[in-house]
């Protein structure tokens, strides 16, 4: 059993940076790939970024593409997520979550229901 847990969000205005940090225990983190996802109140969970076990592959979704980035340390047990020129429409709580890349192909990368285990959440307010 893996437990996640998500750090770093917080109050940014507009334009400014934050990095989120998610750190697994309980199961072999360096087996799993590992993403990000986001939910705004009112609106469903939204996939916002994923990567492979190794690290040498990640995904995004188009609209986030160049502003965020996702890394691994495999040696640390940790995912980050690195959110640049933030806008308030990023406001939402940012969870992390595992996936068995055995039992799901890299084509689920993007599925929240094909994730195994999920942090609390870290809330991100980004003021106009």
């Amino acid at each position: 059993q893996m437990q996640l847990v998500e750090s770093g969000g917080g109050l940014v205005q507009a334009g400014y940076s934050l990095r989120l940090s998610c750190a697994a225990s309980g199961g072999s983190f360096s087996r799993y790939r590992m993403g990000w996802f986001r939910q705004a109140p009112g609106k469903d969970r939204q996939f916002v970024a994923a990567i492979e076990s190794s690290g040498a592959v990640s995904y995004y979704t188009d609209t986030l593409k160049g502003r965020f980035t996702i890394s691994r340390d495999n040696a640390k047990n940790t995912v980050a997520l690195q959110m640049n020129s933030l806008k308030p429409e990023d406001t939402a709580v940012y969870y992390c979550g595992a996936q068995n890349p055995r039992q799901y192909g890299e084509g689920s990368y993007g599925d929240g229901k094909a994730y195994d285990y999920w942090g609390q959440g870290t809330q991100v307010t980004v003021s106009s």
